[in-house]
């Protein structure tokens, strides 16, 4: 089963099992703690506690749930945050592995998780998202366990100004439709769009910009400017000839071996000559075993829709150019007119691929997320 990420009230998840943030004494601590106790009933859980005593960071330990929806709470001793070199986030990790190792050995097949340590013991909100999605995800690539990650409350559903500052001036600069509409009509947007579909543009030796005042130009023309990229320079283009050991290179070869493969023939080649394994790019794509098995008993007919292909480019690794040349094997491009396209476009750009900072940019901006 893959990751689920959702808003929940951890104590009110419909799960075999859920994860409690505890401290390394029996007293009950702030936040997701104290919470537990309330819900589960203070006075047994606390009882039991007192008879267990300390427990250090890092370590785990499992309790009934007593009045809790839950079969079992297991309580991960939460590092305090201090300076972030004091071996924090090795606990931290060691929370969310031996939670998980402790629920696999009790036959648990559902659990959930709070944000470990990220409120009352301090750990920086983005980290510790990192670091959950990281683990579970690890797990997932050799166990089947239903999990569910309860994260995004108030605080964390604006991690991604943080973390990447300027998306959101990549996406501005990026996203041309309501602009184009309002400077030249829809006429001259799905003109361009037929453009980036179907149409081989030659290259070109200058930049070509049309300003407000070259609007008597011809529809074609701008058109033509709108389907390049936002800037196109002349040093990108060159009319000298290729070296022959450059254009016949033995990587150049290999490429040239399957320029007509389809989508999943092409993406099979792509992780092998990367030295990837399967297991690794799945998991990293947020794809179910079972999904990808379908991919590879049939590549030559496999055909995802676009948000998975989107996927799988991000679990490989795929530069850009890879990106969008695996995309075309499947009928797709990315679109400048789509703000989901240009936040996979930027994260990629950026070889940032992380498919939990995806989730939280496309969250942002009210775009559907994957992992729900």
């Amino acid at each position: 089963m893959p990751l689920k990420i959702v808003r929940n009230d951890i104590t009110k998840m419909n799960t075999e099992a859920i994860v409690n943030t505890a401290g390394p004494t029996p007293e009950v601590g702030d936040g997701c703690d104290v919470a537990v106790y309330m819900a589960a009933g203070y006075d047994e859980l606390h009882a039991l506690r007192q008879e267990i005593g300390n427990v250090p960071e890092g370590e785990v330990f499992i309790t009934p749930a007593f009045r809790l929806p839950a079969k079992y709470i297991i309580h991960a001793v939460s590092p305090l945050f201090i300076d972030g070199r004091s071996g924090e986030e090795k606990k931290l990790r060691s929370c969310y592995r031996k939670s998980l190792k402790l629920a696999s050995e009790k036959g648990v097949r559902s659990i959930a998780f709070p944000l470990i340590s990220t409120g009352a013991y301090g750990y920086p909100k983005e980290e510790g998202i990192r670091i959950a999605v990281d683990e579970i995800n690890d797990f997932l690539l050799k166990n089947d366990m239903d999990i569910t990650l309860v994260v995004f409350d108030d605080r964390s559903t604006k991690l991604g100004s943080k973390i990447y500052p300027d998306l959101e001036e990549y996406i501005n600069r990026n996203y041309v439709q309501e602009k184009a509409e309002e400077e030249y009509g829809d006429v001259v947007y799905r003109a361009r769009t037929s453009i980036n579909a179907g149409l081989e543009m030659k290259p070109r030796r200058s930049r070509v910009m049309h300003t407000r005042s070259e609007k008597s130009g011809a529809v074609a023309d701008m058109a033509m400017s709108m389907a390049a990229p936002v800037e196109m320079y002349a040093d990108e283009y060159s009319e000298e000839p290729f070296e022959d050991d450059y254009l016949f290179s033995e990587a150049i070869r290999e490429r040239m071996k399957h320029v007509e493969d389809p989508f999943g023939v092409y993406l099979l080649y792509l992780i092998k000559s990367k030295g990837k394994k399967n297991s690794e790019v799945y998991g990293k794509a947020l794809i179910t075993k079972q999904s990808f098995a379908k991919l590879k008993k049939d590549p030559e007919k496999y055909h995802p829709d676009k948000l998975t292909a989107l996927q799988y480019c991000v679990g490989a690794e795929l530069n850009i150019d890879e990106t969008k040349d695996l995309l075309a094997r499947a009928g797709y491009a990315l679109s400048p007119a789509d703000k989901r396209d240009i936040i996979f476009s930027y994260f990629i750009t950026h070889e940032a691929y992380k498919m939990i900072d995806i989730d939280i940019a496309l969250e942002e901006h009210g775009i559907p997320c994957i992992i729900k």
